[in-house]
């Protein structure tokens, strides 16, 4: 058997919202006291970031050190694998990489026949903006291409800041795939407080907690810190995954727009109704986004 029973389950989508009420998976975000909270529980605490014991018996995982950074190494038992996907978890910048994220590596790995790299990156409060800058840009520069750039939420912001740095840096970077990203860190989108009522995961005052932590000594308007406010002429083209029930959803338009104006490609795949990173969920707009997520990496690897 190929892929683990728990990733073939299906969640009627109207059920995702009650699940994450029930679990209070938004108390990181619904106020500044959560917020602060969650970062002293998980510097206290870390979470474990190894793989889940059963993962698809087509692949295999390797490890190794990479600056300090443990960065697992995801690829096909068969060794069949061309280029490589630098994927950057999600987690709020505070959460470590889940289940979740391990179980989509492994489908791209097997279905797309590549490498997947998935750096353990420091966390806030230690972790900042401009370190996983430079610990991703390092991973692509040194991998074997072509490479796609990847992440989710919290991810797709460090992803596409990374993408920026490399630009300037005159490195090709194949593609950049972003699974609800976080693109500007103010939370100033007018259009964040329509979205909030029908988000029941994320919300702008844990929201902003983590984005000061995070920031380090940069500007909240640092590219590095919000790639929305970067220039984004000369990228890769994009990809970009996000739900209506988001309130990163906002930003994800104006990232449409200004990419639009800008001569960059971009992809847009827009769940209406869907929750804040749905392809990594388990219900059937989550597994159906995941095949096109593979469609795509396949599509931007081997031309």
């Amino acid at each position: 058997m190929h892929e683990p029973l728990a990733t073939r389950l299906v969640l009627p989508r109207a059920l995702a919202p009650v699940f994450l009420r029930l679990t209070r998976a938004n108390r990181t975000f619904t106020t500044e006291a959560g917020a602060r909270r969650r970062i002293r529980e998980r510097s206290l605490r870390p979470a474990p970031y190894g793989p889940p014991a059963t993962l698809r018996s087509d692949v295999r995982v390797d490890v190794e050190q990479r600056g300090g950074w443990p960065v697992y190494r995801v690829s096909r038992r068969d060794g069949a694998s061309a280029g490589t996907v630098v994927y950057a978890h999600g987690g709020g910048w505070v959460g470590e990489i889940v289940s979740q994220h391990w179980h989509l590596a492994a489908q791209v790995a097997a279905e797309v026949g590549t490498t997947v790299l998935l750096p353990i990156y420091p966390l806030v409060p230690f972790g900042t903006a401009e370190e996983a800058r430079v610990g991703i840009t390092d991973l692509v520069t040194s991998a074997v291409g072509p490479v796609v750039l990847a992440g989710d939420s919290a991810g797709g912001q460090i992803a596409l800041s990374a993408a920026q740095s490399l630009r300037d840096q005159g490195v090709d970077v194949a593609h950049v795939l972003m699974i609800s990203p976080a693109l500007d860190l103010t939370w100033s989108n007018p259009r964040i407080p329509l979205v909030q009522p029908t988000d029941p995961w994320l919300g702008t005052p844990g929201g902003r907690v983590l984005a000061e932590h995070w920031r380090g000594s940069l500007d909240l308007l640092d590219p590095v810190v919000s790639p929305l406010a970067g220039e984004l002429a000369g990228l890769p083209p994009l990809t970009v995954f996000t739900g209506t029930r988001d309130v990163l959803n906002p930003d994800a338009h104006l990232l449409r727009s200004r990419a639009a104006a800008a001569g960059v490609a971009l992809d847009w795949r827009e769940g209406v109704g869907e929750l804040h990173v749905f392809p990594l969920l388990p219900t059937r707009a989550g597994r159906a986004a995941r095949a096109q997520i593979v469609r795509t990496l396949r599509e931007a690897l081997r031309g």
